[in-house]
């Protein structure tokens, strides 16, 4: 064999040795970087950019559909009135945080007392408020009037946050849920708050700014005066150190100190000449919550002005039925559909037979109207609690709810009657 023969086979050994290397390594890498892309998808598609506390979310925690326990560690007073008040929750048990969408909320379970001294099971829903991050979530709520005499009344499980739980108290609720969440996108916002409605905003609006730089967004607060206004500190010096933000407040009764207090501010409610003119190029996607009654003004004052409904998002606080006018027309005809329909509705257990009344909006309003009881929590498909086993006919819903009713129930806050129907109520 010729010197220069070995020295070819010789680098034809090194030669097959290094890509028998490399295609090792390759196979390795390949493994671990598959083994991180599920894991991390199985958890959520939820876009973080290079923000490191962020980032850790898409790695801890997992979602769980049972109620769990977790303790006070802050409760923070938010306004003069002392009517609002911040609750930072941590795990009692020391597990970490499950990551959430900035808008979402969360479903209380509550231990509430009675005039009778007795302690009542109430079902809430509560949004985030704050950005998602590792060490707690928080929780930001407006006490709520009661009526005098009554135990059954919308401020009870509000009173009982602001009367009740301090520091150390132990709460339960399900993991982060709901379908009121800001997108990925960098497209430009505007976010529109009506009171306590302000919530899930500050929480899409903390997201955002910490993790779209160049994202441009707009914040509408509304309220009668600066005295109802939240966190107006902390979100005028965001206006002042992100130049992409932009904040007006709307007071519709403003208080003389008001001129001085707030930087930019507006005498008069929320209204749609307010908002920035869109650029065909870059649409506004709007973000709306609060009472219904201003909802709705907003939502059917942007579609007369052609915005399309895919860019025009909201969430009302408490019971409410929003109507957008493609859906109009439909729900005028199925209420005329069944006005000559006969279509009856049985509630077994309260021995009560009725014709089916088109104008209720739902199956839970129709049973209150008719003094049939059926326990509810957060009136919009989210909790469960008002699920109700169906013996006979079918139901349809008006809007796909969050909570995933067992087979053979439903949930009456979100449904209607599609035929006879028997349930046990």
């Amino acid at each position: 064999m010729t010197a220069i023969s070995l020295f070819l086979w010789i680098c034809l050994g090194i030669t097959v040795q290094l890509v028998v290397y490399l295609s090792i390594r390759f196979w390795n890498n390949r493994i671990k970087y598959k083994a991180f892309w599920d894991s991390t998808e199985k958890i959520s598609s939820f876009p973080l950019n290079t923000n490191s506390t962020l980032q850790s979310l898409t790695t801890t925690g997992e979602a769980w559909t049972e109620f769990k326990t977790f303790m006070v560690e802050r409760k923070i007073v938010e306004n003069s009135e002392e009517s609002i008040c911040s609750f930072y929750l941590a795990p009692n048990n020391g597990e970490p945080l499950r990551h959430f969408l900035p808008g979402q909320f969360l479903i209380f379970r509550l231990q509430v007392p009675t005039k009778s001294g007795d302690l009542e099971q109430t079902i809430r829903c509560y949004s985030l408020s704050d950005a998602p991050n590792t060490d707690y979530y928080r929780v930001t709520i407006k006490r709520l009037p009661m009526s005098l005499g009554s135990d059954r009344t919308a401020g009870r499980s509000s009173n009982y946050f602001h009367d009740h739980v301090t520091v150390g108290s132990i709460l339960e609720f399900r993991a982060p849920t709901g379908n009121f969440h800001i997108d990925k996108s960098n497209c430009p916002v505007i976010l529109v708050a009506g009171g306590i409605g302000i919530t899930p905003l500050l929480s899409m609006l903390n997201w955002s700014l910490a993790n779209q730089a160049d994202r441009e967004i707009w914040l509408f607060y509304g309220a009668r005066n600066g005295r109802e206004i939240i966190m107006a500190s902390h979100l005028e010096a965001l206006a002042l150190n992100h130049k992409n933000f932009h904040l007006k407040f709307c007071f519709s009764k403003p208080l003389p100190e008001d001129a001085h207090a707030f930087r930019a501010f507006h005498t008069g409610r929320v209204e749609y000449r307010l908002f920035p003119t869109q650029s065909p190029s870059e649409p506004f996607h709007f973000y709306i919550c609060g009472p219904a009654t201003m909802i709705q003004e907003l939502v059917t004052e942007l579609e007369n002005h052609k915005v399309p409904q895919a860019q025009i998002h909201f969430e009302a606080f408490g019971p409410a039925s929003i109507q957008r006018q493609e859906k109009q027309s439909l729900v005028t005809k199925a209420i005329n559909a069944t006005k000559g329909s006969g279509i009856v509705v049985n509630f077994i257990n309260s021995d009560k037979e009725l014709s089916w009344s088109p104008t209720a909006n739902n199956l839970l309003e129709f049973a209150e109207l008719n003094n049939i009881p059926i326990h509810s929590g957060c009136r919009s498909g989210s909790c469960g609690s008002c699920q109700t086993r169906v013996l006979s006919g079918e139901i349809e819903y008006s809007q796909s709810p969050n909570f995933d009713p067992e087979p053979g129930t439903c949930l009456p806050c979100v449904c209607r009657p599609k035929t006879n129907v028997t349930i046990e109520a």
